[in-house]
C-alpha cells in the first residue's frame, strides 16, 4: 500500500480486515441446535441466491466477484452448500464449501439471517461442512472471517479453528475501485 502511495500518490485506506483459520481439532457445539443439516439442491436455488446477495450485503459488499445466480448454480453443481434445516424442514442458516484444490477445502460463505442469529444454526452448519470437508479427503479446511465480527471470530475458534494468517485490502483513493 505505501508502495502504491509513493508511485500514484493515492492515499491507501483499510477497507477490510481478515483473518485466515485452519481447521485443527474439530469440536461440535454442544448441545447442538435443533435440526439437521441438508445438502442444498436444485429446488433451493432461490434461497440460496438471496442469502448470498445478502451475505454481501451484510459484509459491506466484499463478497467477490460472481453474482448470486450464478454461484448458486455453481455450488448446486457439485454440492457446495449446506443447509441447516429445523425439524419441520425450514432453512435457517447455510455454510458453502469450494471445491478442493491441492487438498484444501475453503468453507465460505456461512451466513443466518439476522433474526435467526444466536440460536447456534451457524455452528452447527459450519461443524457439519467441516466434517464433510475432512470426510472427503480434505488435508486443509480453511475459512475467512473480518477480524470486525468479533462473534465469527469466537465462534469459529470454539469449533476447532485456529488463526493461520491475517490479511488487510486497501482501498485508494474515492471512487477509484481500486484494491
Amino acid at each position: 500500500a505505501e508502495a502504491r502511495r509513493r508511485r500514484t500518490a493515492a492515499a491507501p485506506e483499510t477497507s477490510v480486515r481478515q483473518r485466515l483459520y485452519r481447521l485443527t481439532e474439530l469440536t461440535p457445539p454442544h448441545p447442538a441446535p435443533p435440526g439437521r443439516p441438508r445438502i442444498a439442491v436444485a429446488k433451493d436455488r432461490e434461497q440460496l441466491m438471496r442469502w448470498h446477495g445478502e451475505f454481501g450485503a451484510a459484509i459491506g459488499g466484499h463478497g467477490g466477484m460472481i453474482g448470486s445466480a450464478e454461484w448458486a448454480d455453481a455450488r448446486i453443481s457439485y454440492g457446495g452448500v449446506t443447509l441447516w434445516e429445523t425439524p419441520d424442514g425450514t432453512p435457517v442458516s447455510m455454510a458453502g464449501v469450494t471445491a478442493k484444490v491441492a487438498g484444501q477445502i475453503r468453507v465460505a460463505p456461512v451466513y443466518t439471517p439476522a433474526d435467526l442469529r444466536g440460536r447456534g444454526y451457524a455452528g452447527a452448519v459450519t461443524t457439519e461442512v467441516s466434517r464433510a470437508a475432512r470426510t472427503a479427503g480434505a488435508t486443509e479446511v480453511l475459512l475467512f472471517t473480518d477480524l470486525a465480527n468479533p462473534t465469527s471470530n469466537a465462534l469459529y475458534q470454539r469449533i476447532g479453528y485456529r488463526p493461520a494468517a491475517d490479511f488487510t485490502a486497501y482501498d485508494f483513493g474515492p471512487g477509484t475501485g481500486q484494491r
